[in-house]
């Protein structure tokens, strides 16, 4: 089948390896065909989990569609970046209503389009995938099939793999506070799925009042949660390895053979963290990143901070980086990211064994410490400026440094258990990448 066209023009698909490895030719075509067309800013967006390059396409496509209309003067190339992210079967794409998605069946068995993403996703590791599929299709009460699954979850998820991967693995879950593996290991698999589980039902019924008692759902709704959550702590190792290795490399390329291109780098989600750890991995002197847009960003909201507010002894993995942007680091937010909001904070650091799910506000609860940007903007960074979508539309956006911007009024449609995580596709939030970079 022929991926989807993207209808906006120039438009290149940059393909990275897990690694952070370019496509060659794909490189190759990028590099000339800037110049040749003469581009004055190039937009480039990298995906969040979307597990096939026809799914990232359609994001693009869709939300690309606006700008020639609303920049008619402006020279601008488009960039989609492509890396080996996955999005379970349940998740719905960005951009597409989940009405046309087709009918799946019920957590937590493991369907077969998710299947096929996980052996694609993690190559070598059919027996595993075959064994959890099982365990979740059989649903045991044995607890000791539980902890099995705990052992192969934590397998599949590889926390040390070879390669560059690994120097990415210590601080995708508290940014910046090291840590050999994420504490959603820690202890038992069964207590791990059972909080997991209750924060699945809150999600379903989140208008319950504060204290009201609930059946507890099986523990297995909670161990198809603790895949989903280990592969992503998967996929955020793997954007940081994308960023830096990859796209920021690359960026450096383009602006030794086009030093007069401007370049705007979108990221939606896992493509958020890839976008700024791009920063990270900018050769010295670059200054051609004019912005940075951050959709429903999913990791640390103090990645960029210098002190850590529970630890002035730790800063940011990607402390300081905002600086290295040539204009502003815009980060769009949305309270209605259940994904952010509830599941990040609570897979990025377990609650303790006796913690009790009362009206399950997991924002206040282990936001603070533990929350992502997409869900509250970034904090801990002095002069970070707080608007509106409204208000930053109506502009001027600062010229440079942070800036929070709540998007909830369009950010909005989802159900669990992501949310209104991937509703990104709005012409206002195209508007706003144009802003960001005075593109006109």
């Amino acid at each position: 089948m022929a991926r989807p066209a993207v209808s906006v023009s120039p438009y290149w698909e940059m393909v990275f390896d897990a690694d952070g490895d370019p496509d060659a030719r794909a490189r190759d075509r990028l590099l000339a065909g800037v110049a040749r067309h003469g581009v004055r800013d190039l937009l480039v967006f990298a995906h969040g989990w979307n597990n096939d390059r026809s799914g990232a396409t359609r994001l693009y496509d869709r939300f690309f569609a606006p700008v020639p209309e609303l920049a008619p003067a402006a020279r601008i190339g488009y960039v989609g970046v492509v890396w080996p992210s996955m999005r379970f079967a349940d998740e719905p794409i960005p951009g597409v209503p989940r009405a046309v998605a087709a009918e799946l069946p019920p957590r937590p068995v493991l369907d077969k389009d998710t299947r096929h993403a996980l052996l694609e996703t993690f190559p070598g590791r059919a027996t595993v995938i075959d064994q959890l599929a099982r365990l979740l299709e059989q649903q045991s009460g044995d607890e000791a099939e539980l902890e099995e699954f705990g052992r192969l979850v934590r397998l599949l998820a590889d926390l040390v793999p070879p390669g560059p991967q690994a120097l990415f693995a210590a601080d995708t879950l508290a940014e910046g506070v090291p840590q050999d593996e994420p504490t959603m290991f820690d202890g038992t698999a069964g207590v791990r799925c059972e909080e997991f589980a209750r924060a699945l039902a809150w999600l379903e019924s989140p208008d319950a009042a504060p204290g009201a008692s609930f059946t507890l759902p099986s523990p297995w709704e909670g161990a198809h949660e603790l895949l989903r959550q280990a592969t992503y702590f998967a996929m955020k190792r793997r954007a940081g390895t994308v960023g830096e290795r990859g796209l920021g490399r690359l960026i450096g390329e383009l602006a030794a053979r086009s030093p007069e291109v401007r370049v705007h780098l979108v990221g939606h989600s896992f493509g958020g963290r890839l976008v700024s750890f791009a920063l990270r991995g900018l050769p010295r002197g670059v200054r051609t990143v004019k912005s940075v847009t951050l959709l429903q960003g999913a990791f640390s909201h103090y990645a960029f901070s210098a002190r850590l507010p529970h630890d002035a002894r730790a800063g940011g993995v990607l402390q300081g980086q905002h600086n290295r942007v040539d204009g502003p680091l815009v980060c769009c937010f949305s309270r209605h990211d259940d994904a952010l909001g509830t599941m990040y904070p609570l897979a990025s650091r377990m609650a303790g064994h006796d913690r009790e799910f009362h009206g399950f506000d997991i924002g206040r609860a282990l936001g603070a410490k533990w929350g992502a940007l997409g869900f509250d903007g970034i904090q801990a960074v002095p002069g970070t400026r707080h608007l509106q979508l409204a208000e930053a539309l109506r502009g001027p956006l600062p010229t440079a440094g942070c800036v929070n911007v709540d998007a909830s009024a369009v950010v909005r449609r989802g159900g669990p258990p992501a949310g209104a995580h991937s509703d990104i596709v709005h012409r206002e939030l195209a508007r706003l990448v144009l802003a960001a970079g005075r593109v006109r």
